[in-house]
Parts: structure tokens; C-alpha cells; sequence
């Protein structure tokens, strides 16, 4: 079995998801992508799941929704929220329901694996 961490990118815009997971696997990273987050819970990938990066603006359940549902359900996973609809109210609300990261899309790659690196020290 692959030791290599699993992050998982949650994203409905199809070609932001596979820009960012092509990056993320160029960090050395295993990656799973889904456009939605009905079909990430759905999968099954969540218990092998290291580090959610997630869209915060997605129809149905949003990123930050995701983190909270992830997180009361007692399956807390470390999560970085990108936006292309970034305020300071919406940052403040992640930063303090307890996301690790709020980035501005696009992301930077620095910024990203910096926030993938935290993630990951800090997961539980």
C-alpha cells in the first residue's frame, strides 16, 4: 500500500480542480479529486484522507459547510478553503471555525504547499 499522503481537492469547476491536483501531485503528493462535496463524502476516501483542499463556493454543500460537517461529525480533517470570492469576512469565518489555510485563487504554489505542509503536521 502507498504511504505517500492522500490530499483530496473538492472543486466544481472542473479545470480548477485538475490544475490544482496536477500541482499538488507535483509537490509528491497522492491525489483524489471530486466536483462536489456529496461525491467526496460519498466516496469513501474520506478515512484515507490527509489534507482537504475545497472550494469555499460550491452549490450544494460549500467548503466551509464540508469542514463543519466533517469536523461535527467527528471526522475533523485538516482543510485548506481556496475562493475566487475572497472577503475578510469569509476568511475570518473559516480561519475561526478552524480551517488551516484561506487562500485566494488562483492559488500560488508557495502558498499552497506551505498551507499542505501544515496541514499535515497538525493533522490529527
Amino acid at each position: 500500500m502507498d504511504s505517500t499522503p492522500l490530499v483530496a481537492i473538492v472543486d466544481d469547476d472542473e479545470a480548477a480542480c485538475e490544475a490544482v491536483a496536477a500541482l499538488v501531485r507535483s509537490f509528491g503528493y497522492r491525489v483524489a479529486e471530486f466536483h462536489s462535496a456529496s461525491a467526496f463524502l460519498r466516496s469513501g476516501s474520506l478515512a484515507r484522507t490527509a489534507c482537504l483542499i475545497v472550494d469555499m463556493r460550491m452549490p450544494g454543500m460549500t467548503g466551509l459547510d464540508l469542514y463543519r460537517h466533517l469536523r461535527g461529525g467527528g471526522t475533523p480533517v485538516p482543510t485548506i478553503i481556496m475562493t475566487a470570492h475572497a472577503t475578510e469576512a469569509s476568511r475570518t469565518s473559516a480561519l475561526e471555525a478552524g480551517v488551516r489555510c484561506y487562500l485566494p485563487k488562483p492559488v500560488r504554489p508557495d502558498a499552497l504547499l506551505a498551507c499542505i505542509r501544515s496541514a499535515m503536521a497538525h493533522r490529527a
